[in-house]
């Protein structure tokens, strides 16, 4: 026997094996914990990888004027990625969280079982070369292969796979930012997973596994060294709300440039032109402002201990360090240009997500906020001021204020600032929420209609697919045959409509029984009335990859039961009302079953 045969027939002996003994509610706890542990032990080594080679490359850097390795870097990681996705890779990998949400929504929940490693390389490349994206997103991606994988071995079915992909990036979050509640708050808030006990206390499980692991293997600090300890003063209550609507601005200013700047790299078509252009310009503005080199954690620190000598290191402005307006104007041009250096990065070929340099952007935000009210004569607490702004920005960007504040305050030990962030959170949320009502990462799904929401209609018309709805069993006619060979195709069709095309199969008209019903038995007409003379012409049709939720407005806004469905113009079929309803039950049962 095979050693492949021979692993096949154990999974399949343990999987008899735990069909009769464990109930699947208690597997899928099982199961929790072991993805936990799994991406517990990704979350610390994808961290200590994009450090140590971060840490390789600029240890020995002189911090009082500029460096040309600062714009070499950028350009060789973003090239190294690029050949490490193109052909081992041989698929896209950016974007790991849109990525997640189309897995759920299109995809059945299956994810490529290469992203458990793939994106980790790539983005070590990418960020320990200097690109100015995160690891978030990667290990997010990667986290929720390793759940929907593990489900996949294990024979679950897709409703267990979307938990266990939940569980994934839960379990991520909570690894890579030692920050547990913001890890369940990110599943439920950017993934959409429903918040149901069936749901949360998978979740739970697997957050506090993936913090032990990483608790385990790098201790009990904080990512921003600056442990909060003065309280919150009521006094600067007004300032927090000014900072959520200045980040919640800024959050939309953010989503559209990001997207703005990819879409013209994409514009290029051969990809080295865009490696070239994208690696060259982002090596330009990471030479010009050192501080994008990779996560920009470390200027974040920085700008809470109010050190502004460390912000300026490897720049030619250092010398200006006690300068207040050039300072000032410093950090204005970090707040505007860190998301054109981001979008650089992810659309010249570097794989990364927006997580951190949203922070950076909202951190370096409530700095400059807390600058201009300094030259005001009021005074605001600095470090308070750059964890706020850092909630605000992540809030608005990705939509999800509970993620914002809770990470925050969980990675800065901050749970006396709870209050601010949620001021600064909420403030931001509303304010950008207005303008963009979707996510950086659902934006793009939510205009094809791909999104899964939290809207159980809209939900269950994502998962169900056209072309499953669509009926091809009716009789087709020709325009020139005559009402004597339509009676004949009457006769034989179990129907009470019939599609009339063109020799191309191009839809020219229908023709319902009831607009021939007081003549399909006048004999006298049957040779000389021809079926081009009562066919009536449809007002609206179904294009084959209209969604369903766009289906569903056509068949409201026509008042009709059948519309025809085309496919580059030709014939394909109808959907009837009763079709798609009777589908949407069955979909609701499913989807809906609690178990």
């Amino acid at each position: 026997m095979s050693p492949g045969s021979r692993e096949k027939k154990i999974r399949l002996g343990f999987l008899v094996w735990r069909t009769r003994h464990v109930k699947e509610r208690q597997f899928i706890m099982v199961l929790s914990v072991l993805v936990g542990m799994v991406t517990g032990l990704t979350a610390v080594l994808l961290k200590n990888m994009v450090h140590y080679t971060h840490r390789f490359f600029t240890e020995q850097l002189q911090v009082d004027s500029g460096n040309l390795l600062f714009f070499v870097y950028p350009l060789i990681g973003i090239l190294l990625t690029w050949l490490f996705v193109r052909y081992f890779v041989k698929e896209d990998i950016s974007h790991g969280v849109t990525k997640v949400l189309f897995a759920i929504s299109r995809q059945g929940s299956m994810i490529r079982s290469h992203n458990n490693y793939s994106s980790m390389v790539a983005s070590t490349l990418t960020i320990g070369f200097g690109g100015s994206v995160g690891t978030e997103a990667t290990i997010v991606l990667t986290g929720a292969s390793i759940g929907s994988n593990l489900a996949r071995f294990f024979r679950m079915n897709y409703k267990v796979m979307t938990l266990m992909i939940g569980c994934g990036a839960a379990g991520a979050i909570s690894g890579i930012f030692k920050a547990p509640i913001a890890g369940i708050m990110f599943t439920l808030e950017v993934l959409l997973l429903d918040l149901t006990m069936a749901s949360l206390v998978p979740l739970m499980l697997t957050a506090i596994t993936s913090y032990v692991i990483a608790f385990f293997f790098m201790g009990d600090a904080f990512l921003f060294s600056d442990q909060i300890i003065t309280r919150f003063d009521m006094g600067n209550f007004p300032w927090y709300v000014l900072l959520g609507l200045f980040t919640g601005l800024l959050s939309v200013y953010f989503t559209r440039v990001n997207l703005h700047v990819e879409k013209f790299l994409k514009g290029f078509k051969h990809p080295l032109k865009r490696v070239a252009l994208g690696g060259t310009l982002l090596g330009l503005l990471i030479f010009l402002f050192p501080p994008f080199y990779g996560e920009g954690y470390a200027s974040l620190n920085a700008l809470m201990d109010g050190d502004t000598a460390r912000l300026l290191s490897n720049t030619y402005v250092f010398d200006y360090r006690e300068h207040a307006w050039v300072v000032i104007l410093y950090v204005v041009a970090l707040v505007l240009v860190k998301v054109i250096a981001t979008a650089l990065t992810n659309g010249s070929g570097g794989v990364g997500g927006v997580f951190a340099p949203s922070l950076f952007t909202g951190g370096v935000a409530g700095y400059l906020l807390y600058l201009l009210l300094g030259r005001a004569g009021v005074e605001v607490p600095e470090s308070h001021f750059v964890l706020a702004g850092m909630a605000g920005v992540m809030a608005g960007v990705m939509n999800a204020p509970l993620t914002a504040m809770f990470l925050i305050a969980e990675v800065s030990g901050g749970y006396s600032l709870l209050l601010p962030l949620m001021l600064t959170s909420v403030t931001s949320h509303l304010t950008s929420q207005g303008m963009e009502p979707y996510s950086i990462y659902a934006r793009r799904l939510a205009l094809r209609g791909d999104l899964l929401t939290h809207n159980k209609d809209k939900a269950v018309l994502t998962l169900m697919k056209l072309n499953k709805v669509v009926e091809t069993d009716f009789r087709v006619i020709d325009a020139d045959n005559t009402l004597g060979d339509l009676v004949k195709v009457v006769a034989r069709s179990s129907r009470n409509l019939f599609p009339v095309l063109d020799k191309e199969q191009h839809l020219l008209g229908v023709v319902l029984l009831d607009d021939i019903r007081k003549i399909m038995f006048n004999q006298e007409m049957y040779a000389t009335t021809y079926v081009r003379d009562f066919m009536t012409i449809p007002d609206t049709v179904i294009d084959i990859n209209d969604s369903m939720e766009k289906v569903m407005k056509k068949f409201e806004e026509s008042g009709a039961w059948n519309l025809p469905v085309l496919q580059d113009h030709a014939y394909v079929g109808f959907v009837s009302k009763a079709k798609i309803f009777n589908t949407y039950r069955r979909v609701l049962i499913h989807f809906s079953d609690d178990e």
